[in-house]
């Protein structure tokens, strides 16, 4: 048997090669709108990719499965009860796709979507019984689905319950591959690690382990992490008719003017100078596709502006994973607008002088302690917010450690604040150093 694993660290996301060595076969599951790594992967290991199976939907970005299919004439399999307006083949529970030794078998477990479907992978050559099991977004390292995103959360809690408990009837040894890892906003506390055993996560996971229904359904009917940005486009276009690749952006003098400027460059390069009313999200940060999903009009068109032209190509294939298709180019070089920043030494003076503190952590992340008056707004509802904060005053953005903040300034001053992130450092320095602050316990906690 051959098997590959291919993260995608930006998102999280994890896709799958499963094939066979002697038939020179392999399928693809959950592939990335980016297949040219999973093109390659397959040349490495001199396999063809003869099908693509969809564990579900997707809601946090855009399957390759189109591509593959317009592209290479790769058939796809998902489901029924996705409802997929693509041409397809069911994949029913207890439906089996082989490609020569090698044999996956459908284990249908709704709860985070209908459809859901996870993949027990059977290699003949070793025993008729699996060996490991592709769950998709059900079972995570340390964590399970959450269940809100297609269907109301107790419902989807409901099915997911019974969905883990089959799962769980699986041997101890076999392994598990989940379908996203830390990163991803399809769960709340999963682990970075890539794999994990039956056996390890029905002795750790702790969802794994709530035996009672009612009980279950009140933890992970729960959840309040942010649903997926521009989750709705994302499903519409993986249900939706074959996708395939995009014109490569244009470089362009200038941003064209009804579209939206997005600084991919780092955070030192934006604050040093940039073209008016560009928001900050560097491509070389962490989560960069989910942030900008976060801080961008999905409606308006997007301009790109980078160092060079690999960071801006790198930023639209980021772009293009979550649905962010309409890009109009792409603009090298700074700005003539500098951002002026704030200290953790200068915000004590910042404060007395009437600035504005806008913590834009999570709530949650809030709890542990904040600093009395500041408001809080998380950045990636700074957009939507439309706050209504004075102009005559600085605005200072802080978070725990500085990226959020940037992000947060930058789209307050594309509005016209005079906005002053913290960056070289956040909340965690202002509560080490036994500033004032507030702390806040939640009952129960």
């Amino acid at each position: 048997m051959l098997f590959a694993q291919i993260l995608n660290g930006d998102l999280g996301c994890a896709s799958y090669l499963v094939g066979c060595e002697e038939a020179g076969e392999a399928v693809v599951v959950d592939p990335p709108y980016a297949i040219e790594e999973v093109l390659a992967e397959a040349e490495r290991l001199e396999v063809r990719i003869v099908r693509t199976l969809e564990t579900h939907t997707h809601a946090d970005h855009v399957s390759g499965h189109g591509r593959l299919a317009l592209e290479h004439d790769v058939p796809v399999s998902i489901h029924p009860a996705a409802r997929a307006e693509y041409p397809h083949d069911p994949l029913e529970d207890g439906a089996e796709v082989t490609v020569g030794n090698v044999t996956l078998r459908c284990i249908h477990t709704p709860g985070h979507r209908p459809e859901h479907c996870c993949l027990a992978v059977i290699d003949r050559t070793r025993a008729d019984e699996p060996w490991l099991v592709l769950t998709g977004d059900s079972l995570l390292v340390g964590d399970a689905a959450r269940p809100d995103l297609a269907v109301g959360a107790a419902e989807g809690a409901e099915g997911l319950f019974h969905s883990l408990r089959r799962l769980m009837e699986l041997p101890d040894g076999v392994e598990v591959f989940p379908g996203h890892v830390a990163g991803s906003l399809c769960g709340v506390a999963m682990s970075s690690r890539g794999s994990t055993t039956i056996g390890f996560e029905r002795r750790f996971n702790p969802m794994a382990s709530i035996a009672e229904l009612d009980a279950f359904v009140a933890e992970s009917a729960g959840v309040s992490a942010p649903k997926p940005p521009n989750l709705a486009r994302i499903v519409e276009l993986n249900l939706g008719p074959f996708l395939g690749a995009q014109p490569a952006p244009a470089e362009l003098p200038l941003p064209t003017p009804e579209s939206q400027l997005l600084d991919v460059r780092p955070v030192s390069d934006h604050l040093a100078g940039h073209l008016p009313g560009a928001v900050s999200v560097p491509v070389s940060g962490t989560s960069f596709s989910t942030k900008a999903g976060f801080v961008l009009d999905g409606s308006t068109p997007v301009t790109v502006l980078a160092a060079d032209a690999s960071e801006a190509g790198r930023a639209v294939r980021g772009l293009h994973s979550v649905a962010f298709l309409d890009i109009a180019g792409y603009v090298l070089g700074s700005g003539p607008e500098v951002t002026q920043q704030a200290t953790i030494d200068e915000l004590e003076g910042l404060i007395d002088a009437g600035a504005t503190i806008v913590d834009v952590r999570e709530h949650d992340e809030r709890d542990e302690g904040y600093i009395p008056g500041s408001r809080n707004i998380p950045y990636r509802l700074m957009r939507a917010c439309c706050p209504d904060l004075p102009d005559d005053l600085p605005i200072v953005t802080i978070c725990n450690s500085g990226p959020r903040a940037a992000i947060a300034a930058s789209m307050l001053r594309a509005k016209g604040y005079d906005a002053r992130p913290v960056v070289d450092g956040g909340m965690a320095d202002w509560l080490a150093r036994g500033a004032t602050a507030v702390s806040f316990r939640r009952c129960g906690n």
